[in-house]
C-alpha cells in the first residue's frame, strides 16, 4: 500500500495552510489555515473494509517548564512524547483519497463536531485536548484533524507522521470520546497493512524546518 500527498512532499516542510500556528514576529505564535491536507492511496489489499487514519507528532516535549517561554530554550535532549493531530475511524474501504479541507478548514475554537468527518468517517479526539485546556477561549474537545503548532522556542524540528491503517471490519471498535492510543488498541488485530508519509514543521526562526 502506498500513501501521497499533493500537499507537501515526504520528508519536506508543510506549509502553514496545513498548520494550526504559523510564527509571528511579534507574538510568536498566530493562528494559521488549519487545513487539513490532501492524501491519496493505493494498494489497498484484498479484503480492506476500513481505513484508519492517524497523524501524530513523536517530538513533543515530555515536560512544559520550558515550552514558549522567553528566552529559554526547549532543550534538545528533553524526551519527547506522542501528541495526536488526527484520528479518523470508518473510512470505508473503496475511499481512496481525502482533499485538501475535506476534515479541517480553519481553525474552530471549541473543536469539531466529532460525527461530521468525511465519508462519513468518525473523528477521534486529538491532544489540542489536553494542550488547550484552562483557555478560556479555546478549552474545548478537539476531534478530528487540528495541524502543527509545535514550541516557538523548541531547539529540533517536529515531524508529522500521517498512518492510514487497512482493516478488515468496517466498523472500528471504539466509542464514545476516543484517542489515538484507544484506536491503535482496539485495531491492532485487524491491521491488514499500513502505509505512512511525513513532513516537518517548525515554529522557531531559528531552527527552520
Amino acid at each position: 500500500m502506498e500513501i501521497i500527498s499533493n500537499s507537501f512532499v515526504d520528508g519536506d516542510p508543510i506549509p502553514a495552510e496545513f498548520a494550526l500556528a504559523k510564527p509571528d514576529p511579534e507574538s510568536h505564535f498566530s493562528l494559521a489555515g488549519n487545513r487539513s491536507p490532501h492524501l491519496a492511496w493505493q494498494g489497498a489489499p484484498e479484503g480492506t473494509k476500513s481505513f484508519v487514519l492517524i497523524c501524530h507528532d513523536p517530538d513533543v516535549p515530555s515536560r512544559p517548564d520550558d515550552v514558549n517561554q522567553q528566552d529559554r530554550l526547549v532543550p534538545r535532549d528533553l524526551p519527547r512524547v506522542d501528541f495526536f493531530h488526527w484520528v479518523l475511524v470508518d473510512l470505508p474501504g473503496s475511499c481512496a483519497g481525502l482533499d485538501a479541507g475535506a476534515d479541517s478548514d480553519g481553525v474552530t475554537p471549541g473543536g469539531k463536531d466529532p460525527l461530521s468527518g468525511p465519508y462519513g468517517a468518525r473523528r477521534g479526539l486529538n491532544n489540542f485536548t489536553d494542550w488547550f485546556k484552562g483557555d478560556e477561549t479555546m478549552e474545548g474537545q478537539y476531534f478530528g484533524y487540528d495541524g502543527p503548532a509545535p514550541p516557538w522556542n523548541d531547539s529540533i524540528v517536529h515531524h508529522y507522521v500521517f498512518t492510514l491503517y487497512a482493516l478488515d471490519i468496517e466498523r472500528c471498535p471504539v466509542e464514545g470520546a476516543f484517542g489515538g492510543d484507544d484506536v491503535l488498541a482496539a485495531i491492532e488485530s485487524h491491521i491488514l497493512d499500513k502505509a505512512a508519509i511525513s513532513g516537518t514543521y517548525s515554529m522557531n526562526p531559528e531552527v527552520p524546518a
